[in-house]
């Protein structure tokens, strides 16, 4: 029966060997790869995307594919090495998308929230608890869509800023103010002629 070499032997063994056994699933040897190229990987995904968590995330997708598709690797394009580097490359560039298209809608809601912002001369959302606490807000919240009775739900009845609703929804904080806007305007039209006062 053919045994496989303990685990301090496989240091010695070269990264396409290793790779041939990571394509078997071999978690030890996939560990010898993990740290004989963990340093220039992360070397290379700080480079790229500037900072420490991002280099980080970058490194953890780029090595779990490296897992995953270790099959593909072909020794006759290239070392391993250069392979493992372009696969962080890859997923550096793809965070760096995500992040900029992140920072666009963000820019976006923004305006969009100065664009169309709350009455200043109808304090909308004082109105808004005035009726949340005479119990009519439930009736006024069924006008709206289910983001914007999300968040005025988030802020009115659990008391979270704007701030921590962004965190908790995973939205940026313009995306929170323009549904709290726009549904705080809507409840207000749908409230009774003399409501407001």
């Amino acid at each position: 029966m053919h045994m496989a070499p303990p685990s301090d032997h496989l240091s010695n063994l070269s990264d396409p060997a290793l790779m041939e056994r990571v394509s078997k699933m071999d978690p030890e040897a996939f560990e010898v790869f993990y740290d004989r190229h963990i340093q220039s990987a992360y070397a290379l995904a700080y480079r790229i995307v500037g900072s420490r968590q991002p280099a980080d995330d970058v490194c953890q997708e780029a090595f779990l594919s490296v897992w995953r598709s270790a099959g593909r690797y072909d020794a006759s394009l290239g070392n391993a090495r250069s392979w493992v580097l372009a696969v962080v490359r890859n997923r550096a560039i793809d965070h760096l998308r995500r992040a900029s298209r992140t920072k666009e809608r963000e820019v976006a809601d923004e305006a969009l929230a100065e664009r169309h912002p709350a009455p200043q001369d109808q304090n909308t959302e004082a109105t808004a608890l005035r009726h949340a606490a005479a119990g009519e807000t439930r009736e006024l919240m069924n006008e709206l869509s289910d983001d914007q009775r999300r968040v005025i739900e988030l802020s009115f009845y659990s008391g979270y800023s704007h701030s921590e609703i962004a965190s908790m929804l995973g939205l940026p904080l313009g995306t929170v103010k323009a549904r709290m806007n726009r549904g705080l305007a809507r409840m207000r039209s749908a409230l009774p002629a003399g409501g407001a006062a």
